[in-house]
């Protein structure tokens, strides 16, 4: 049975400046990583694989340098890789992603069975935390997001249990197979690839599908396919806050000018 993970190539947002005259990602010199989250669904599906022995595939819709990142899934012990890129993709939102995603898992099912698709919870230049369960409604899978622990997998049952982590308390949740599973940071800690993996990553055939090979609608991929479009990224300006006396010295008098600009202001009464 087949393991999918999905995993981007993003910018290392540490290093990303904007440009103030036209309100863009100034990309030149930005080095790429993969996505943080992703690496923790990747590390969980080298841990299926390790005790369920599923095959574990990694696909990756991008530019053609996303193949470095797919690379180092191979370095880290994935099966296979696939590369989702052609220029009708481009310019994509959660909609149109989830579509090239989900059609590509429904391919590679047709060869070998789905047990689970794997995605980070969210990633970090888009934050939208909605291109995982856009994959599993797609696809009509089990959706469990915010993992943080896959309990069990019963291949006999064709059912799983995870626990998800919600604010201030876990829940338990057991669903059917086959199942898209999003995994916060605290599930794992990833591994470190060896130097023998990496060296034969390096060496290793990507597979490219391109919409040729995938045929669907280019009106309904990329920025065509996208029903929203950013038109403007800024960096919001912090509001500079005014030092009242002394907290470190003197916290009685410094508290007692707050509580007097709050009077002032109207927002407490005495």
């Amino acid at each position: 049975m087949l393991a999918v993970v999905c995993i981007k190539q993003v910018p290392d947002t540490t290093l990303v400046k904007i440009d103030p005259v036209t309100g863009t990602l100034i990309r030149e010199g930005v080095p790429f990583i993969m996505n943080p989250f992703d690496t923790h669904a990747l590390e969980e599906s080298l841990r299926l694989k390790d005790k369920y022995g599923f095959n574990v595939v990694a696909i990756s819709m991008g530019p053609p340098n996303a193949e470095a990142t797919l690379r180092k899934a191979l370095a880290l012990g994935v099966d296979d890789a696939l590369l989702l890129s052609d220029r009708a993709f481009g310019g994509a939102d959660t909609l149109a992603t989830s579509l090239v995603l989900a059609e590509t898992v429904r391919r590679l099912a047709k060869k070998e069975e789905v047990a689970v698709v794997l995605c980070g919870k969210q990633t970090i230049d888009g934050d939208t935390a909605q291109v995982g369960p856009g994959i599993g409604t797609r696809l009509g899978y089990s959706q469990l997001t915010l993992v943080d622990r896959i309990e069990n997998i019963d291949l006999q049952t064709r059912k799983l249990t995870v626990r998800r982590k919600l604010e201030g308390r876990h829940e338990m949740v057991e669903a059917n197979l086959p199942a898209m599973i999003s995994v916060v940071r605290e599930i794992n800690r990833p591994r470190y690839p060896r130097v023998p993996t990496r060296l034969l990553a390096e060496e290793a055939s990507i597979t490219q599908w391109d919409n040729k090979e995938l045929k669907l609608d280019e009106e309904t991929v990329g920025l065509k396919g996208s029903a929203t479009q950013v038109r403007k990224i800024f960096s919001p300006e912090g509001v500079k806050g005014e030092i009242l006396g002394d907290g470190a010295s003197n916290p009685e008098q410094a508290a007692h000018l707050l509580i007097q600009r709050l009077v002032e202001q109207g927002l407490i009464l005495t």
